[in-house]
């Protein structure tokens, strides 16, 4: 089967839509599918690397960080991909990169599948007024958009839900993104995650909270800062660990420093993409405030190295925390601090919480998702 995957982002950005493809393609490579991508270049000149074809594109970095729009829909890769004729087109993105997946759709009949990764209205604070009237703006643009996709994929109900919300008919089929599991099995020995620990300027007898992925206002980092101000206030012996860099950086660490906690929070900044599934073991227990997220795979991987997880409630939460099995939801910042005492106060809990997380982990093999994918791929291409 010859699969095109387009995406506005593959290699700059280190996130949860560039993992989830990466995944797939190794996985349908695996499988003996000749499989090409085409997105975006970083820069004013396109180019080709292997079967990867980037196309050309300019900054729009004073609108949101790291976005670049292409400046050429008509590129010799174009013609090229059409010529190769996919027998499918696995969109990734609603914006630019769509734009490629829908022309050359039309030139081959290719079937368009599209998942849907991201809940842009928790986004567009930065570019309009009101989450609000950005629900109104992504509700119009995602019907509009998508209206010829074959097929999408929600990664879960909770995304369902909102597409259903925005009034799109399409068929969608409910499919949760997998991660390399295999990363996430070794045990780091516990001599260097104390010298680890320890070269971060985190006290052998803090327990270490830790979250990790892009430091944006959409994830609510805010919330946890101030929630471990209120935690310290009985309870010393706690580490807020933030793994990962974005625009609210500086914001975070001017309110740590207001709050008067900075000695309790630890900013990695960005860290080595091969190097991101080692911090998961520096941590004791994975916290997060976010509600943006469409499914979390920083959650499912928390969780695949034996975390306990305690999260603001999400629907997105609903196949990967199970409550008091393998974590806490919260919803009031008393609720917050209650379950963190209770967890900290039964650490045989603790234990047993991290053996449930891993077994959780083990049922979003990343094998499992191409299978289900590549379900996905031979319907639309029969029908």
């Amino acid at each position: 089967m010859k699969v095109l995957i387009t995406t506005d982002m593959y290699t700059a950005n280190v996130n949860g839509v560039v993992t989830s493809v990466k995944n797939l393609i190794e996985e349908l490579e695996k499988k003996g599918h000749e499989v090409r991508v085409l997105t975006v270049s970083e820069k004013l000149k396109s180019h080709k690397d292997g079967n990867v074809y980037f196309i050309k594109s300019v900054s729009l970095e004073a609108v949101y960080p790291k976005v670049r729009m292409p400046i050429s829909y008509r590129h010799r890769f174009i013609t090229e991909l059409i010529e190769w004729k996919p027998d499918v087109i696995h969109s990734q993105c609603e914006f630019f990169s769509y734009q490629f997946a829908s022309h050359i759709s039309k030139k081959t009949g290719a079937p368009i599948v599209h998942t849907y990764h991201a809940l842009y209205e928790q986004y567009v604070t930065y570019v309009l007024p009101s989450q609000r009237l950005g629900e109104y703006f992504i509700g119009k643009l995602s019907k509009m958009r998508l209206k010829h996709a074959d097929v999408i994929v929600a990664p879960t109900q909770k995304v369902e839900h909102v597409l259903r919300n925005y009034g799109i008919q399409n068929s969608i089929q409910v499919i949760t993104s997998g991660i390399a599991l295999e990363k996430h099995k070794g045990q780091m020995p516990a001599e260097e995650r104390q010298a680890r620990r320890q070269a971060l300027g985190i006290p052998e007898d803090h327990t270490v909270l830790l979250n990790l992925g892009r430091l944006g206002t959409e994830k609510n980092l805010t919330e946890l800062l101030q929630l471990l101000s209120v935690e310290l206030t009985h309870n010393k012996k706690v580490t807020l660990l933030i793994v990962g860099d974005g625009p609210a950086r500086q914001e975070l660490e001017e309110m740590a420093d207001h709050l008067g906690i900075r000695d309790h929070v630890v900013f990695t900044g960005m860290v080595p993409p091969d190097e991101v599934h080692t911090y998961y073991q520096l941590g004791d227990i994975f916290v997060s405030a976010s509600t943006s997220e469409t499914q979390g795979l920083t959650y499912v991987e928390a969780a695949a190295n034996g975390l306990p997880l305690l999260c603001r409630r999400d629907p997105c939460l609903d196949e990967v925390l199970i409550e008091g099995s393998n974590g806490y939801e919260y919803e009031a910042e008393s609720e917050f601090c209650s379950l963190l005492d209770t967890i900290l106060q039964n650490p045989e809990w603790c234990k047993a919480a991290g053996a449930h997380s891993k077994e959780i982990a083990a049922t979003f093999d990343k094998g499992h998702f191409a299978d289900k994918i590549e379900d996905v791929y031979e319907k639309v291409i029969s029908e």
